[in-house]
């Protein structure tokens, strides 16, 4: 810095308002090229980020609204290392207000515009989660976790940013962490189930076991994830009934979540009349078992089975065994129907009655 500065022709000849000419050329300058970074920072940062694919509104949003206080940010960082860099430079000559103010104020308007230029690209994080997730869909579990990530991300941004203007300003950091400490303490303390219940759900979210919309079993209640927050989740049982559970207890409780099954599994029972053709039965049988393995949502079709089972008092009781390659609650409701109306249609082409314990008692 001072072999560059003081190249300057005239360097030590006298300026006006107490500058000699070289600083007042270096201050000209400085200001001329931070006022240009600014400039084609906040025109082109926005172009570069979202060039990386960013498919996200509200992420592109963000980043176009921060990239103007970025590049006042990067602007107000240089013009404040010129300005230390001409406070520790002995032959250079400036009013006093340049040292206890201008040089303040700069690193001051420098932290300022870094938290908010941090703050206002929070919202990014919808980008950086739907990159990881790549199904290009925001679930509820999806926005619970952004929700949950942005809140620390503005807690930590505040934090860290009230130290570095706390310290631009001159206070004393030892004494305020000190007594920062002891609060923290005591707030955890009286906080802690709060705490560990949002940290529960971070792990939830991060972990994933299940998501709004599974079917799980925790403990002994079982039903729909309906929600998940960050202090509770809560699920729907069978009888329109809703569990809510503590994040906390989630972390160390075994979950068995149906919404994660691969293939799903059916075995109805089919009950045929007993006076019916036991020729028509094995028929009934054979066809059945073709209609599932030419079915092409059906899987392990190896596994898959027709039989007759017994041969009851009143009933001939034939079991089915078969697997639908589907993780969706809703499709294996259609395919289910599929099958059962296709099994009627069977029934009735071979002329073959269901059993019916009422028609028997009315014989």
């Amino acid at each position: 810095m001072e072999s560059l500065i003081t190249a300057i022709p005239g360097w030590n000849d006298d300026a006006s308002f107490g500058f000699n000419q070289g600083t007042m050329i270096v201050l000209v300058f400085a200001l001329l090229c931070c006022f240009c970074i600014r400039i084609i920072l906040a025109k082109y940062i926005a172009e570069m980020f979202l060039k990386l694919g960013i498919k996200q509104k509200i992420a592109e949003i963000a980043i176009r609204d921060s990239s103007g206080t970025l590049g006042t940010a990067v602007s107000s960082g240089i013009l404040m290392l010129i300005l230390q860099g001409l406070v520790n430079e002995e032959q250079a000559k400036f009013p006093k207000i340049i040292n206890d103010v201008a040089l303040p104020l700069t690193e001051l308007i420098f932290y300022f515009a870094l938290i908010f230029w941090a703050f206002r690209l929070v919202p990014a994080i919808y980008a950086i989660v739907d990159k990881f997730d790549g199904d290009g869909e925001m679930e509820g579990t999806t926005k619970t976790l952004i929700s949950a990530l942005e809140s620390m991300m503005r807690f930590f941004i505040v934090a860290f940013g009230a130290v570095l203007i706390a310290g631009s300003l001159g206070f004393d950091l030892s004494a305020v962490l000190a007594g920062l400490g002891i609060s923290g303490i005591a707030l955890a303390l009286a906080a802690k189930d709060s705490i560990s219940n949002v940290f529960g759900a971070i792990t939830v979210l991060l972990d994933r076991p299940f998501k709004v919309g599974d079917w799980v079993v925790i403990g002994s209640s079982e039903g729909e994830v309906i929600e998940i927050n960050l202090r509770t989740t809560q699920i729907r049982t069978s009888i329109d009934s809703v569990v809510t559970f503590p994040n906390a207890s989630l972390v160390n409780t075994p979950i068995e979540n149906y919404g994660l099954r691969r293939w799903r599994r059916y075995q109805p029972f089919l009950n045929l009349d007993l006076d019916s053709d036991p020729a028509s039965v094995e028929k009934f049988c054979t066809d059945l078992l073709k209609a599932i393995e030419n079915n092409e949502k059906t899987t392990k079709k190896d596994e898959s089975s027709v039989r007759v089972q017994a041969l009851g008092p009143q009933a001939i009781e034939i079991a089915c065994n078969l697997y639908w390659d589907t993780s969706s609650s809703t499709e294996e409701k259609e395919l289910k129907q599929d099958f059962l109306l296709n099994v009627l249609r069977l029934a009735k082409s071979l002329e073959l009655q269901f059993f019916e314990p009422r028609l028997r008692r009315q014989e």
